[in-house]
């Protein structure tokens, strides 16, 4: 079998190019959990501001300019990117919504319990308080579910590509 018929098989019309369904997907989770999570800085519901992954590299009072703000949410964008690849590379082959919901909340303790109050992108955890703690930590787990749903339903759904049956 020559390279090109190994391509064509692997990119046959329905099937799903997995890196590029994956950064798609990265991109979305980012966008709309980025955008609810800012939403939650706004209303006060958490007090790790919303530019935290550039917190390290930032003085604290200047991540709530405009600038960082809109800088924050591509970082966390790029989190996402990062995660939906992730995600397909370790957990593919799991279905359903749980592995999503552990996947975001893995991710919520590695960066709320481990590297973030390691490298300063997050306050210790007995000063970020219980609200921003809860709030943060569901946005992480829905966070989660998306990019696993996503991913499963995608490259589990065979239903989708069987071929439509003739009509009588």
């Amino acid at each position: 079998m020559n390279a090109a018929s190994e391509n064509r098989e692997r990119f046959a019309p329905g099937r799903t190019p997995p890196v590029e369904y994956c950064l798609k997907i990265g991109f979305f989770a980012g966008l709309i959990w980025g955008g609810i999570r800012w939403l939650a800085v706004a209303m006060n519901l958490t007090r790790v501001p919303a530019a935290f992954l550039a917190d390290p590299w930032v003085r604290r009072n200047a991540l709530a300019s405009a600038h960082w703000q809109w800088t924050g949410l591509a970082l966390f964008v790029l989190m996402s990117v990062a995660a939906a690849l992730v995600y397909y590379l370790l957990f593919r082959p799991y279905r359903g919504p749980v592995p999503g919901l552990l996947f975001g909340a893995v991710w919520w303790a590695v960066v709320y319990l481990w590297v973030g109050p390691m490298i300063g992108a997050v306050p210790p955890l007995k000063k970020i308080g219980w609200n921003s703690l809860l709030t943060d930590a569901s946005l992480f787990v829905i966070w989660g579910l998306f990019i696993g749903y996503s991913i499963a339903f995608e490259f589990h759904d065979e239903a989708g590509r069987e071929p439509k049956p003739a009509h009588l």
